[in-house]
């Protein structure tokens, strides 16, 4: 848990939770804020199993994988390829569209070019092409005039090129995947400007309805679009697939997924959790899972 990623606060949350699981559920917990010596702490630590709940880079990006494949500790969620598909923004949407499942359109665009002139025509989201949580995420307006001018700040740490895509309007839904089942759909309600970092982890500031109170031909579509999206980036474990669902066109045609997290929250307000919890799967069960289903050749 932990880290040095933008994503470093609520993995932090995340690991606690999940020790704290896992102790009640009987197992030795060993407790590891993720530094430049974990190798090193890996190798004197001797774990059975890493129960990986790092958010961004270094543990969602294949990474911690491939030190954990050659260290041979069995770990939790998905391997090195699937996780470096999938954090990469741009690639895993080629991947996702080869499959036959709908994403955005857009366009790749240098953090410069970005800052000096829109990127699409508006309304359109800007965000980096390898970070979580909404980090560094622009929705821009019809009204504005200008891009965000947070482009240009000196301390950006988000990287220099950017995703840009057309805002779809309508709703915010995601669906988890845990081994190869869907969960139940979850419409999120943001109490902010929109679901950003804030809305996320603070709380109150968005609400999960579940299951989503969308038409049941749109639910089970996007059950079944999180199932093949986790298929078609080789992903294992547990996943949350994210979507956008214009619900003004005629029946599935203003769905589309937005990523797949290989790395899911799993603090108090996360996502995944209560789509367990109404599956009928409490969270120390969850945890328990994701420790028993844990391998190596991920």
């Amino acid at each position: 848990m932990g880290g040095w990623s933008a994503e470093r606060e609520v993995s932090l949350r995340s690991g606690k939770a999940c020790a704290d699981a896992a102790e009640k559920a009987g197992y030795r917990v060993s407790r590891v804020d993720v530094d430049r010596e974990i190798a090193a702490r890996l190798r004197a630590l001797k774990p059975d199993v890493a129960l990986n709940v790092l958010h961004g880079r270094p543990g969602e990006d294949g990474t911690l994988q491939g030190l954990l494949e050659i260290l041979a500790i069995p770990y939790s969620h998905s391997g090195v390829l699937a996780s470096a598909l999938a954090i990469q923004k741009d690639i895993a949407k080629t991947v996702l569209k080869a499959a036959g499942i709908p994403v955005p359109g857009g366009r790749l665009v240098a953090r410069a070019e970005a800052a000096k002139a829109h990127a699409l025509p508006t309304p359109y989201v800007i965000k980096p092409v390898a970070e979580g949580s909404s980090v560094g995420v622009f929705i821009v307006s019809e009204d504005q005039a200008h891009p965000p001018q947070e482009l240009t700040r000196p301390d950006w740490s988000f990287g220099e090129t950017l995703l840009a895509e057309p805002f779809i309007a309508g709703k915010e839904l995601t669906c988890g995947v845990m081994g190869d089942k869907a969960l139940g759909v979850i419409e999120v309600v943001h109490m902010l400007k929109f679901y950003d970092y804030e809305a996320k982890y603070a709380p109150g500031g968005s609400k999960h309805l579940l299951p989503a109170p969308i038409a049941p031909d749109a639910y089970k579509e996007v059950q079944r679009l999180s199932v093949a999206a986790h298929q078609a980036l080789g992903c294992r474990g547990v996943t949350r697939a994210d979507f956008r669902y214009d619900d003004s066109k005629p029946g599935i045609e203003g769905l589309f997924c937005l990523e797949v997290n290989t790395q899911p929250g799993m603090t108090e307000t996360s996502l995944v959790p209560d789509m367990a919890t109404h599956a009928g799967i409490a969270f120390e069960e969850l945890v328990r899972w994701m420790i028993e289903d844990a391998s190596l050749d991920r």
